[in-house]
């Protein structure tokens, strides 16, 4: 098990500041938003991303008020598109405690969401850098059409690994690139070094949401999610893709089984018992190790730093995690 105070060791006093300004930045006068915002807090994540903010700017130079500032409002942003997906998914669920959409309802946890996202840009905007608000921007439209073509490709049941790939590139691998992209250049880092933690973030972006879509295969999973769920969303993931491709006497049942969105129960255990046994999991997990070895390659362009060996261990954590 990956020790995870060695990875933020380089940026320790950093990361409690960040932890401290996130919390402050979330208050709110209205009862009902504060409660709401409670309940963020009490369940939110490991906070990966505004760390990776923090050592990409530690391993460029030095964590200054625009890196902390950066770590906030990167963190509000995807705070506010969870919230909004839930809604979307119509999630109960996350990592094991109930979403805002199952304790309130849709409007409260729209609301909320776009109050979050309202001070992320806010923040954004304070940094008075031109380069990292066109970043933000540019990252506020590619989650947004991360959603929507995944969207698209359930509805079309569009089997096809170059398109889930795809997805993970607007979806959670431009939110990693922006980390650490904009964490290099709040340290005053050269274009050369931004392009590279730029590129370092996009491989391990994907490799972060192969690993999350393992999880769903598998019932002692401990992330909150219900195994099987994003096949019953029709989000036909790495795993079954690979399994499909295999060919065989089932792969037209399933095929037929997942075009006309027949995913009662018990369809969904056998989909899921057919990825598993098409050899679909260790293809996945080839995958995502394939893209952590580049993104930890690309970090041996840096100089060597406490900061550099965090983030390859933050690129193994990513692989490794239980939840």
């Amino acid at each position: 098990m990956i020790d995870r105070s060695k990875i933020e060791e380089p940026v320790a006093t950093a990361f409690v500041r960040f932890n401290t300004e996130f919390e402050v930045s979330l208050r709110s006068e209205t009862r009902l938003l504060q409660t709401a915002i409670d309940q963020i807090l009490s369940a939110t994540g490991k906070h990966i991303r505004p760390l990776l903010v923090l050592l990409s700017a530690k391993a460029c130079g030095e964590v200054t008020e625009s890196s902390i500032n950066a770590a906030v409002f990167l963190e509000l942003l995807h705070t506010a598109t969870l919230i909004h997906d839930d809604v979307i998914d119509e999630t109960k669920q996350r990592r094991g405690v109930p979403s805002l959409n199952a304790l309130f309802d849709n409007r409260v946890a729209v609301l909320v969401g776009d109050y979050i996202l309202s001070t992320a840009l806010i923040r954004s905007i304070q940094t008075g850098n031109l380069r990292i608000i066109g970043i933000v921007s540019d990252l506020g439209r590619d989650l947004s059409e991360g959603e929507i073509k995944q969207m698209e490709t359930a509805d079309e049941s569009i089997l096809d690994e170059p398109c889930y790939l795809q997805v993970i590139y607007k979806k959670t691998a431009t939110l990693l690139a922006a980390c650490a992209s904009i964490g290099a250049i709040s340290a005053g880092a050269n274009d050369e070094q931004v392009s590279l933690m730029r590129e370092f973030g996009i491989q391990l972006g994907y490799a972060f949401q192969i690993k999350d879509d393992i999880f769903d295969y598998f019932k002692e999973s401990n992330i909150g999610k219900p195994t099987g769920n994003d096949i019953r969303e029709g989000k036909v993931t790495l795993p079954l893709l690979y399994a499909l491709r295999q060919g065989g006497r089932e792969v037209e049942t399933f095929r037929r089984m997942i075009l006309s969105k027949d995913f009662t129960d018990k369809h969904v255990e056998q989909l899921i018992a057919f990825a598993k046994a098409q050899g679909g999991i260790e293809y996945a997990e080839k995958k995502m190790v394939e893209f952590q070895q580049k993104a930890i390659e690309l970090l041996a362009q840096l100089p060597d730093s406490p900061a550099k060996q965090s983030l390859k261990i933050l690129a193994e954590y990513i692989i490794t995690r239980k939840s």
